[in-house]
């Protein structure tokens, strides 16, 4: 079976792939990504083969869109990235793009990160099945459906389909969450399918440090605002005035493509790096103080860990959301943060056990879900039968 992955070009929508990809070379199958030039590097890391499609955010066409989109805020900021970006500009360009792959054109089955949208186009002009991995650890949110349709109506008449008024497609075939059922909030479709989530984010050749081994033996607390929003340092800065003379230690990284040294010289008992593996760091972790990003959510919770959350923008409320009601984490907005509500949060989510036992709780919960190789089998039988899959037990 040929198999070809799409994703939107953040190493935060890549990651989440890899442990399906891999599953499916371990099975024999063959594996490429498709995706833009400024993840390749990762994507071959990760031992796969990388073909060039698609636009990154920093290309020359994207830059009036994120200037527009800069000028508005909320919901409105939301809806004009969802439709401008995600449903436009990128779909229609990675569309383009793979239509002009021959591997595109041979493959059996696609399987994109479920914010990367056309692959889905391509593969239903094709004939062919496809599926998708969510990058969404609260699930896809119903309001979502309206900002969507409209542009993928337009790309789907551009490539010859009839109208989907209703967006079916996106969910047609099968969508796989690693993340178990009741941590979702948003819509739930027929072909969901939830499986055990394997962490995946050595992607670099980065490994823990040494110094990590040298602790003090006291709490450790790791703050992250992701790959993304990571240009966000006024939060940085709250986050080390914070915590730095608390009696703790802090790990911050502030991402590969930002500089620790002009955060300044710190206490010894905080450590700033630009990026460490969140699955190599965890397990000597006990608080995480991150932006609410869903790669970090899952992984943290994963291992057990509560949370503090300061949700800025994307999937970053529904998951704060989930991780409050599910008392796991608190959450601070982010025009509340100040060095004393920080340092307050995580005093009490250090402090009261109830977070640490719902976090190691929802642990089990993700630990029993089937693993990748449930995946595979789903894909296989997708790629047969080019019929849904869809789900025994709802």
């Amino acid at each position: 079976m040929r198999v070809l992955f799409t994703c939107v070009p953040f190493v935060g929508h890549f990651h989440p792939l890899v442990p399906v990809a891999r599953a499916l070379t371990n099975a024999g199958h063959e594996v490429a990504f498709a995706t833009h030039a400024a993840i390749a590097q990762f994507v071959q890391r990760a031992g796969f083969r990388h073909l060039a499609a698609g636009l990154h955010f920093t290309s020359a066409e994207m830059a009036p869109i994120f200037a527009e989109a800069m000028q508005l805020t909320g919901e409105k900021h939301e809806a004009f990235v969802a439709r401008r970006a995600f449903a436009g500009i990128l779909a229609e360009r990675m569309a383009a793009d793979l239509l002009a792959l021959p591997e595109a054109r041979s493959a059996d089955l696609f399987v994109r990160d479920n914010m990367e949208l056309g692959a889905c186009v391509v593969a239903e002009r094709l004939g062919r099945p496809h599926a998708a991995v969510s990058i969404l650890a609260a699930g896809f949110q119903s309001r979502w459906r309206d900002m969507l349709a409209g542009p993928l109506c337009a790309l789907r008449a551009t490539h010859g389909l009839p109208s989907d008024p209703a967006l079916a497609m996106p969910f047609r075939y099968l969508t796989l969450h690693p993340c178990p059922r009741r941590f979702l909030a948003g819509a739930s479709f027929p072909t969901d399918h939830h499986v055990r989530l394997e962490p995946f984010d050595r992607s670099g050749d980065e490994a823990l440090p040494a110094w990590v081994g040298e602790l003090p033996r006291r709490p450790t607390v790791y703050a992250t605002l992701g790959t993304v929003f990571n240009q966000r340092t006024d939060l940085f800065e709250a986050f080390l005035a914070a915590l730095r003379e608390e009696p703790l230690n802090l790990i911050v990284t502030v991402g590969r493509d930002q500089d620790p040294a002009q955060f300044g010289s710190q206490p010894p008992n905080v450590r700033i790096e630009r990026y460490i593996p969140q699955t190599l760091l965890f397990p000597r972790c006990d608080v995480v103080l991150t932006h609410g990003g869903s790669g970090t959510v899952m992984a943290a919770l994963a291992h057990g860990l509560p949370l503090v959350i300061v949700p800025l923008a994307a999937d970053h409320p529904e998951n704060a959301a989930r991780c409050a009601n599910l008392g796991v984490g608190r959450v601070l907005e982010p025009q509340d943060v100040t060095p004393e509500t920080i340092r307050d949060a995580v005093r009490t989510v250090l402090g009261e056990q109830s977070y640490r036992c719902n976090a190691r709780r929802l642990r089990g919960e993700m630990r029993a879900l089937p693993g990748p190789e449930r995946a595979v089998a789903l894909l296989e039988r997708l790629a047969a039968t080019r019929q849904p899959m869809v789900a025994a037990t709802r």
